[in-house]
C-alpha cells in the first residue's frame, strides 16, 4: 500500500487488542467546544486555507424546504462550479491528498474524474447530543473484550478524543441519525459482467431503527445494548420480491437474523448473515460488512489509528439524493463524473487487520472519517495477498429536519477484480426522499417487536 501523508507530527498505532481504553481524561473533555469543535474535530482551518475552520452549527436551507423536495435546490452553494479536475494525467499531482483506491480507480479506469469543489465545514450535532458528547467523554468505555461498547452517554459521539482504532469505528457506528430512517422504493445495482449489457437492478423498502437516540441521555445497558434494528423487504425484480429480512445488531454479542422466503413462506434464522457472507440477489458483489461502508460487529479485527490526513472525498453530493436524476453509470465501468462531487477535507485514517485465528475473505481494510461527523467516507478493501481489491466511498450532507449530517445516500463498492461496481441506498430514478425521525411516534418500524421472526412473519404476506 502506499504510503499515507498524515498530518499528524507522530503516527499513532493503537490496536484493540494491546489497550482498552476508557474515555477521555477530564482535560482532553475540557478542549471540546473549545480548542476543538464539541465533537473532537480541529477547528482551525488548514495552511493553506482550503480547508476552512469549522462553522458551528450545521447550515440551514436558503429558502423553504419539506420531505420530498430536492434538497440540492436550496442549498446555498447550489451555483458553485468545480475549481479542479483530478484525473489519470494529473492525478500523482495530487497523490498526498488520494486514497490508495481512489488513486487506482484514477489510473485504471478510463475517462474517470474527481471534481473538486471548494470545501465547507457545516456540519454539527443538535444540542442535546453535543452535550451527551461532553458530559460523556469521561464516561465511554471499551468493554475487556477489546471491542464491545461497554459504555457512553447517547445519543453523543463516544470517543471524541480517541486513543484507538475500535473507539473510531464505535463513533461511526453510533452517529446520530435520529431514532430512524426510512427508504421506500430505493434502488440498489449491480454493474454488468464484463462482455455483457445486464447487471442487477433492485428495488426495496427498507428502515433502521436506533433505540438509543430519542432526545435525551441513554446508556447502552438501557436499550439492552441493541445498536440497531434492520429491515430489508424486496421489490423487484419478481424473483426476489416479496423476501424480506429483519436483524438486530447489538453492541455486545453476535447479531441476530431472521429471512422470510417467499418460496417456503417461512421465515428462517440466518445465524451466519453478517461479516463477509455475500448479501442475497447481489451476485456476490456485495458483502453484509460493507453495508454503508462498514457495518456491524468490529469483533474480527484489530483496529489501528493511523492519524489524521488532508483528502479529496465526497460531500454534499446533492446529486445522489434527486429522485430526478437517472441511474447513472450502469452503461460504463464507474458511475458518472458528474454524480460525484469532491471536497478536501481531513480525515481519520483506521487500519484494520483481522486477528489472529478468526477467518475472513478481506484480511485487511483501511477506513478513513471525517471529522467533523465521524462519518465513514471511504475505503479500501484487501485481499489475502495484500493486494486491493475494493474501493469504497459514500457522501456527507446535512440533514436539516436532524440538525446534523449523514452518509446514508448513495454509496457505492468497485471490485478491482471483477471490474463491477455496487450502488445501494439509492434514491434517484424516481425513488423517494428518504424520511430521518428524530422522534419514534407510532411508527411500527420504531420498536424493538418489529425486529423478530414473528413480526417478520407477519409482515411478509407472499
Amino acid at each position: 500500500m502506499r504510503k499515507l501523508t498524515l498530518t499528524l507530527s507522530t503516527t499513532l498505532a493503537v490496536t484493540a487488542s494491546s489497550l482498552v481504553w476508557a474515555g477521555a481524561t477530564e482535560s482532553e473533555a475540557a478542549k471540546l467546544g473549545g480548542e476543538l469543535t464539541p465533537v473532537g474535530a480541529t477547528k482551525e482551518a488548514n495552511k493553506d486555507g482550503l480547508i476552512p475552520v469549522w462553522s458551528g452549527a450545521t447550515a440551514k436551507p436558503q429558502g423553504e424546504w419539506k420531505v420530498g423536495k430536492n434538497r440540492g435546490d436550496v442549498w446555498k452553494h447550489k451555483d458553485e462550479k468545480s475549481t479542479q479536475t483530478i484525473n489519470a494525467a494529473n492525478a500523482d499531482q495530487y497523490a498526498d491528498k488520494l486514497s490508495p483506491g481512489q488513486l487506482a480507480m484514477l489510473k485504471q479506469l478510463k475517462g474517470y474524474e474527481m471534481r473538486v469543489f471548494p470545501s465547507h465545514r457545516e456540519c454539527s450535532y443538535p444540542d442535546f447530543v453535543l452535550s451527551n458528547t461532553k458530559s460523556g467523554a469521561t464516561r465511554s468505555k471499551i468493554a475487556a473484550d477489546g471491542w464491545s461498547l461497554e459504555d457512553a452517554a447517547l445519543p453523543g459521539v463516544p470517543f471524541p478524543v480517541p486513543k484507538s482504532g475500535v473507539e473510531v469505528v464505535w463513533n461511526y457506528l453510533m452517529r446520530y441519525q435520529g431514532v430512524g430512517i426510512v427508504w421506500d422504493n430505493a434502488l440498489a445495482t449491480v454493474s454488468p459482467r464484463a462482455g455483457t449489457t445486464e447487471g442487477v437492478s433492485t428495488r426495496y423498502n427498507q428502515a433502521t431503527y436506533f433505540p438509543w437516540a430519542k432526545k435525551g441521555t441513554t446508556s447502552p445497558k438501557d436499550v439492552n445494548y441493541l445498536q440497531q434494528g434492520f429491515y430489508y423487504a424486496f421489490q423487484e425484480p419478481v424473483a426476489l420480491a416479496g423476501q424480506a429480512l429483519v436483524q438486530s445488531y447489538f453492541m455486545n454479542k453476535d447479531a441476530e437474523s431472521f429471512y422470510y422466503f417467499t418460496g417456503q413462506r417461512r421465515v428462517r434464522r440466518l445465524p451466519n448473515y453478517a461479516y463477509d457472507t455475500p448479501i442475497i440477489g447481489f451476485e456476490n458483489q456485495f458483502p453484509n460488512d460493507s453495508i454503508f461502508l462498514f457495518y456491524g460487529n468490529p469483533d474480527r479485527f484489530d483496529w489501528k489509528l493511523v492519524g489524521k490526513k488532508e483528502m479529496y472525498v465526497q460531500y454534499n453530493n446533492f446529486k445522489s439524493l434527486d429522485p430526478n436524476v437517472k441511474q447513472q453509470g450502469l452503461e460504463q465501468p464507474y458511475i458518472d463524473n458528474d454524480a460525484r462531487r469532491y471536497e478536501l477535507h481531513r480525515v481519520w485514517v483506521v487500519e484494520a487487520t483481522v486477528k489472529q485465528g478468526v477467518r475472513h475473505s478481506s484480511p485487511k481494510k483501511v477506513f478513513y472519517f471525517d471529522e467533523d461527523t465521524w462519518l465513514m467516507v471511504a475505503g479500501e478493501d484487501y485481499d489475502s495477498k495484500n493486494q486491493l481489491w475494493r474501493h469504497k466511498e459514500s457522501s456527507v450532507y446535512p440533514v436539516w429536519e436532524l440538525g446534523a449530517c449523514t452518509n446514508t445516500a448513495m454509496y457505492f463498492l468497485h471490485d478491482f477484480a471483477s471490474g463491477r461496481y455496487v450502488t445501494d441506498s439509492n434514491i434517484t430514478n424516481g425513488g423517494k426522499d428518504l424520511r430521518f425521525y428524530a422522534d419514534p411516534g407510532d411508527l411500527p418500524y420504531f420498536k424493538d417487536s418489529f425486529y423478530t421472526a414473528e413480526n417478520l412473519r407477519a409482515v411478509s404476506d407472499r
